[in-house]
């Protein structure tokens, strides 16, 4: 247990400053609000009335996030394969061939379809 205590205490002191944080920057900060602070902003789209509870994004927004799933996805599947690439062999080659392909056919779709175009 004593190898423990240093790992427990530097727990104890980041959570302690995270908490302290917090609870004095809600006593310490300004309490000027206005209606320009409340607004949403989004980089490159002016503000416009939005509807009580928020409104619509675009849906280029959620293809995009999906294309980044997918493409992070992939990096994180190279990562341990280039890593151990000698102990798989041909047959790791393979695999990773097959996985390639299939992530450049949807990569292909969507540049097909227009998904990466920002008109």
């Amino acid at each position: 247990m004593e190898l423990y205590t240093p790992v427990l205490a530097l727990a104890l002191l980041a959570t302690g400053f995270a908490v302290f944080s917090v609870a004095i920057s809600a006593f310490v900060g300004p309490k000027r609000y206005n209606r320009a602070k409340l607004d949403s902003y989004e980089c490159g789209i002016e503000p416009t009335p939005q509807p009580v509870g928020g409104g619509r994004f675009p849906v280029k927004y959620f293809i995009t996030a999906m294309l980044f799933i997918v493409f992070d996805i992939e990096i994180i599947f190279l990562y341990p394969w280039a890593v151990h690439f000698d102990a798989m062999r041909l047959f790791g080659l393979i695999e990773m061939v097959l996985f390639i392909a299939t992530v450049f056919v949807a990569y292909a779709y969507v540049w097909r379809r227009g998904g990466l175009d920002w008109d």
